[in-house]
């Protein structure tokens, strides 16, 4: 079994009750949940009590509440608020010990053909197949990265600009990567937009402490994502590349902000992601 076999597992939630699901975590050495697997497996659960197919995620809004438990199911509970002529609205609550640890509030929109407009793709990058896969790239920082370099990757992210060490006392206000899952998904548009939203966390966060030239695990630097935002426009498949072009919007106050926009490769816009996370700087 693959890494994306385990990921589209992970994604098949459990139906315990009427809108209530339950979800478990791979078996990994971590802190805490990662935050992308509880928003997927949020927005499955709200898939999941859509009746009309036609209807498609069009946008979500999450706030991370508390560190999810690694070693425990999580409890998502849906609040069936509306289903209307054109728009199904749906909230999601994740529970662990008792508690609420993740919120999520998505809409459901019935595909209608009108104006098109969008964002354009950056153009003159590297083609992602000319760009190493991760392990080649980390490979000079295995030691440093531990058993964290040999765990499964169901997403296959290659950078286009400096990848997360080679950055330090480079600032810049945004970073580029090509992704897109390690291998071939059925023909559904709710897993490819799930797996997409697993995969959109990963990266985001960490744009936000470009600017100082500073990466994720650099000295004195405390990060955790705090809420999260995506709006799907266009059709799209996660199994086939897809850019992430990422800036950094704003960090103060103890909070960064980053703007992300995910293009297929033929320069369609697919989908927008705002993210806010805890960015203290200097704490060391």
């Amino acid at each position: 079994m693959t890494a994306l076999d385990d990921l589209v597992k992970l994604l098949d939630l459990e139906a315990i009750e009427v809108n209530i699901f339950r979800g478990r975590s791979p078996q990994e050495n971590r802190q805490r949940v990662f935050g992308g697997q509880v928003a997927g497996q949020a927005l499955v659960a709200a898939t999941r009590t859509i009746e009309d197919p036609g209807r498609q995620v069009h946008s979500l809004h999450a706030y991370f509440l508390r560190p999810g438990d690694p070693t425990l199911p999580i409890l998502y509970e849906v609040d069936r608020i509306r289903d209307g002529r054109s728009f199904t609205t749906r909230r999601v609550v994740a529970i662990q010990h008792g508690r609420a640890i993740f919120n999520l509030q998505a809409s459901f929109h019935v595909r209608e053909v009108g104006a098109d407009h969008q964002l354009a793709m950056p153009v003159d990058l590297p083609a992602p197949e000319t760009l190493p896969d991760f392990k080649t790239r980390m490979e000079p920082y295995k030691e440093r990265l531990g058993p964290w370099f040999d765990r499964p990757r169901p997403i296959d992210i290659r950078y286009i600009d400096r990848d997360p060490f080679t950055r330090r006392d480079n600032p810049a206000d945004g970073q580029r990567v090509w992704m897109r899952a390690d291998g071939r998904l059925p023909d559904d548009p709710t897993l490819h937009a799930c797996i997409v939203t697993y995969a959109s966390d990963f990266t985001l966060l960490d744009t936000t402490v470009l600017p100082f030239g500073l990466s994720w695990d650099s000295p004195g630097i405390q990060m955790a994502s705090l809420d999260h935002a995506m709006w799907f426009h266009r059709s799209f498949r996660a199994d086939e590349w897809l850019l992430y072009d990422q800036k950094a919007l704003s960090t103060s106050a103890g909070r960064g902000l980053a703007g992300g926009a995910i293009f297929s490769s033929d320069g369609t816009l697919a989908v927008t992601v705002v993210q806010e996370g805890l960015a203290r700087i200097g704490l060391g």
